[in-house]
């Protein structure tokens, strides 16, 4: 293997480098753009409001930077070679009045404001960018390492290893699909001269991405399904009904049958590889306690494991006072948790004391030994690994593996993704369902800051959400830039939260919202996932059509727990994107998830190129779980008929890859 300090001559680059996870020359072709610029130059006539533009001229006047007390505002004219005039507005470029030479031609990107004829600056190019370089990819990098030194590592690279590259695809199916070869795949991924070559090389790479997913597993299928549990004595279920009494309010006949199908697994020889699924606020918690006791019943130690600290320590909570009336031992351990009493919870552990562990990542790691797990469940189970999951199943004899996801998924699109996996649904709520009326306004709405004050005068609480742009540039909505609008106005009663705090900033602004201090948060999706408010009855959400519709129905889950009237506005400021309308009164229309969901895979085309990623999806490198499920589809068949004739010669390179990958988790090794 080439290291890493071989691959630059910079000690500065090459930590960063090694930071990322890359090593050599392959890893860094591997290291695909996370979208594309297009830099082909706009027309000049008819310009929509808020559209992106790319023009061709000169600075015609002296930058002029004005400095507030939280942005600094540098004005100045531009005029294009078309001798089109436009005003010209970027917040915190101080450097724009040294570094702009007024005799030399650029190319300038912004937003259009058509109301002031104006520009908002996104970025500036000294001179033409030529024809076959318009196509600009753009990488997910350290903010210490610009893009383009890590362009001209990629093309060094390439060079490299030509020759050498070879896919995982059998050629059997690379003429089946049609698919240009990978290393053909690789050149217009990372030097595109179109979109189309783009889209071919996506073609190719996306579907090596699903194959390997959907033969993994397979893989993993037929493995659990060869694992047998030490064999126990059937859960009698007599004895959870006194603890099932002890609760405030009874089952849905959903949760009835989910904790029935779950337990019923657990009575089987071979291991429960399940996944709950279902809406926000169907009650998923209620049911994987209910499994934990019944874990408990027969003897056994159960582990909760959720992604962050916020959500496992409501969970928690949340378990103190459902066991409050039992023997159970309870205990949590997180990455915050203190060393003393991490180790008296290892040693706990160890010899049986605790009966239901819940926490993070900190359930696998090497100290963490169970005198006998019998249960793992993993909470919004797309946000692991398929090796992570597997690694906390690992700590018992052949444990009984939950998993639980508040995002719907279409039963169709589930198959594809969990091939085997057996799904328990919730679509009904415990409690009445919630009033929560969603709205599509301008983000200029007055009505933004009329609902933000009547909350505030009623008691509740507020979440602000700034989208997650991709554009690195764009500022319009950052999460800093909401929190000075609406600071200005609202003062100390602003919250701050995003995932580039600190641990304990992060914890901080929680508890300031949580108590009310700080009735009004402003955060990124980090508030997805964790945060349960009773009292916060509005949400505004900006930029909302750059989000996926799964994550705006999460997002908006947050708000009117109490049963008390909602109100979520998702803004959208381009009056002329008709597709962006449809697709978020999808969400005015409907409050049903698994609705949602289907309606979300109708409306999205094949491949978009520059997308977001599906939120509520495993994680992949090149697809898009909703947009891609075609391939999904062609990849699980694939899959099938590979282990199907899986002494074929051609299988073996990408069998013996997948089995090796697959094998990292102690799982599989019986």
């Amino acid at each position: 293997m080439v290291m890493n300090e071989k691959l630059t001559k910079s000690p500065r680059l090459n930590k960063l480098l090694y930071q990322m996870g890359i090593y050599n020359y392959y890893d860094v072709i591997n290291h695909l753009p996370r979208r594309y610029e297009n830099f082909n130059y706009t027309r000049e006539k008819g310009l929509e409001d808020k559209e992106r533009v790319v023009l061709l001229g000169k600075v015609i006047s002296i930058p002029r930077l004005n400095k507030a007390k939280r942005v600094d505002v540098t004005t100045f004219d531009f005029m294009t070679v078309n001798k089109t005039f436009f005003r010209v507005v970027a917040f915190n470029r101080p450097y724009l009045a040294k570094n702009i030479n007024l005799e030399d031609n650029f190319t300038l990107v912004g937003i259009y404001n058509r109301k002031r004829n104006e520009i908002d600056f996104l970025n500036m190019y000294k001179g033409e960018i030529p024809e076959n370089e318009r196509i600009k990819p753009i990488y997910s990098l350290p903010a210490d390492y610009e893009n383009h030194l890590f362009s001209s590592l990629v093309k060094k690279s390439l060079k490299e290893v030509e020759g050498h590259v070879s896919s995982l695809v059998p050629y059997e199916f690379i003429n089946k699909y049609r698919l240009t070869y990978k290393s053909q795949a690789l050149k217009w991924a990372h030097f595109p001269e179109n979109l189309e070559q783009v889209r071919q090389a996506l073609r190719h790479l996306k579907y090596e991405e699903a194959l390997m997913f959907s033969l993994k597993n397979q893989i993993i299928r037929e493995d659990n399904k060869s694992l047998a549990k030490i064999r126990k004595e059937p859960i009698d279920l007599s004895l959870c009904e006194p603890w099932l009494k002890t609760l405030p309010y009874r089952l849905t006949d959903d949760q009835q049958k989910a904790a029935e199908e779950i337990i019923e697994d657990m009575n089987q020889s071979g291991l429960m590889y399940r996944l709950l699924q279902g809406d926000v606020g169907t009650g998923k918690t209620l049911v994987c306690f209910a499994a934990l006791y019944a874990n408990y019943v027969r003897g056994d130690q159960g582990a909760l494991m959720a992604p962050t600290d916020a959500l496992a320590r409501q969970h928690y909570e949340n378990a103190l006072k459902v066991f409050a009336g039992t023997k159970l031992r309870i205990e949590l351990l997180i990455g915050s948790t203190p060393m003393s009493k991490k180790k008296e919870i290892y040693t706990y552990l160890e010899d049986g004391t605790i009966d239901i562990i819940i926490g993070t990542h900190a359930l696998f790691t090497k100290a963490a030994i169970y005198s006998s797990l019998g249960l793992a469940i993993i909470d919004e189970q797309h946000r692991f690994g398929v090796n992570q999951r597997l690694m906390l199943a690992s700590k018992g004899e052949h444990a009984d593996l939950l998993m639980m996801s508040a995002t719907p998924i279409p039963r169709s699109l589930a198959l594809s993704l969990y091939g085997d996996l057996d799904i328990s649904t919730l679509t009904t709520f415990p409690s009445k369902k919630r009033d929560v009326t969603t709205k599509v306004v301008n983000s200029d709405d007055k009505e933004i800051f009329e609902q933000v004050d009547k909350s505030l005068s009623e008691g509740h609480q507020i979440y602000v959400v700034a989208p997650l742009i991709d554009y690195r540039e764009d500022e319009r909505y950052s999460v800093e830039k909401l929190f000075a609008r609406f600071a200005l106005r609202y003062k100390e009663k602003v919250g701050l939260l995003h995932g580039k705090q600190k641990a304990d900033e992060k914890n901080l602004a929680l508890e300031k919202f949580y108590s009310g201090e700080t009735p009004i948060l402003v955060s990124t999706p980090v508030i997805e996932v964790g945060i349960d408010v009773k009292k916060a009855n509005l949400m505004i959400i900006y930029d909302a059509s750059n989000f996926g519709l799964a994550s705006l129905h999460q997002l908006r889950g947050r708000i009117g727990r109490d049963g008390s009237k909602a109100t979520c506005l998702l803004t959208l400021d381009n009056e002329q994107d008709e597709e962006a309308k449809e697709r978020l009164n999808v969400l005015v229309k409907s409050e049903d998830g698994f609705v949602i969901a289907e309606e979300d895979m109708k409306m999205r085309g094949p491949g978009e190129l520059a997308g977001f990623k599906q939120s509520g999806m495993p994680h992949f490198s090149f697809l898009n779980a909703v947009n891609d499920y075609k391939i999904f589809v062609c990849a699980r068949d694939d899959a099938k008929q590979i282990m199907k004739n899986r002494k074929k010669e051609e299988y073996q390179y990408i069998l013996k890859r997948a089995k090796r990958e697959v094998n990292i988790s102690p799982i599989l090794k019986g």
